[in-house]
């Protein structure tokens, strides 16, 4: 089932890995047809994240030589594609498996895929990486990984939610974060480290935001307790053995200090590395502390409808920095870029 569509559409199509000259807007795309399992989705505004300049450049490459393991998978990705991880819409149309009842539904793509083409994946991959994802007017996902979504926000600030808050929230469920623990936020004032914040506030921790002084107060207003300059050193701001949990997003050459500042039996949890991937690990501080460490991509089952769940509820508030239309990509990337917002900078998609 379906409502009439369009056999093109606009969307921004990357071709390769390099600048931002690699990216094309075209209005010739054609129009996604979904399979049995599949949703067709209406497009309405994407997120603008890391994974999407680092996935351009071919950050992801661990070879340095060349791009071909530059994704999530790990594998060469297929050019021209459409990126984009986060995307709020509405349903268009389904597959021949799915209720034609949903046709109509408000949804968040949950970016983490564990089943495409209607298959169950080996490896997961993500929403606009190892396929196709929302920089266009349509999109088709499984549809297990469309979430309906019931909230009086707008579709701008819904899509700030699904890639950096899904990431931020499994990170926490992974840290096993519980009222009354202490936990460190690195990059606080990205859309991961930002989300981090709200999040953890809403289980009842108490958050220390690691940030620029020009910052703070828009951490403390989201529900931070304390900020932290990141140009300080953590020992000497906290103390060793001062918090429970660390959710970092940095990594870089201060990365031994956030050891030390967990306490005994802490948990330290990774989803980004901004200062730089490779650090340096004392064996005897992991293991003389006992501390629990955790790389956070996959999301776990119960995150995204927990997510859901914190946004229906108001328990957590879209934070947009700036808003621009999809068209204008590499303004919103160079505004990324510049690391002088709070939160996430998400590109409205137009009839």
């Amino acid at each position: 089932m379906s409502v009439s569509l369009p056999a093109v559409m606009a969307g921004v199509v990357l071709t390769g890995h390099g600048d931002m000259d690699k990216q094309q807007y075209r209005t010739d795309l054609p129009v996604p047809v979904p399979g049995p399992d599949e949703v067709l989705i209406r497009v309405r505004a994407a997120g603008v994240n890391n994974t999407d300049i680092n996935t351009r450049i071919g950050w992801y490459s661990k070879s340095g030589a060349d791009a071909d393991d530059a994704s999530w998978a790990g594998k060469a990705l297929e050019f021209p594609f459409i990126q984009g991880a986060d995307a709020c819409g509405e349903i268009v149309a389904v597959g021949s498996n799915i209720d034609a009842g949903r046709v109509g539904e408000r949804v968040l793509i949950e970016p983490c895929l564990r089943e495409a083409d209607g298959q169950p994946l080996e490896r997961f991959w993500y929403f606009g990486s190892e396929c196709n994802g929302g920089f266009a007017q349509y999109t088709k996902v499984a549809a297990r990984h469309a979430h309906a979504i019931h909230s009086q926000l707008t579709d701008t600030e819904l899509a700030s939610f699904p890639c950096s808050y899904s990431t931020a929230e499994n990170m926490l469920t992974k840290a096993r974060v519980a009222a009354g623990d202490t936990v460190l936020v690195t990059g606080a004032s990205g859309g991961v480290g930002s989300a981090a914040v709200q999040l953890a506030k809403a289980r009842g921790a108490n958050v220390i935001a690691v940030t620029s002084p020009a910052k703070s107060d828009e951490l403390l207003a989201l529900g931070a307790s304390r900020t932290v300059d990141r140009s300080e050193n953590m020992i000497s701001a906290l103390g060793k053995d001062s918090v429970e949990v660390v959710i970092d997003l940095v990594a870089g050459d201060s990365w031994p200090d956030l050891l030390e500042v967990l306490k005994p039996g802490g948990r330290y949890a990774v989803a980004g590395a901004i200062a730089g991937p490779h650090v340096q690990l004392d064996v005897r501080t992991l293991y003389l502390k006992d501390l629990s460490f955790f790389g956070c991509t996959m999301l776990e089952p119960e995150v995204f409808p927990n997510l859901i769940k914190r946004i229906e509820n108001n328990d957590i508030r879209p934070l947009v920095a700036h808003s621009l239309p999809l068209a204008q990509i590499n303004e919103a990337q160079s505004l990324f870029l510049e690391k002088k917002h709070t939160g996430k900078i998400v590109l409205t998609v137009e009839d």
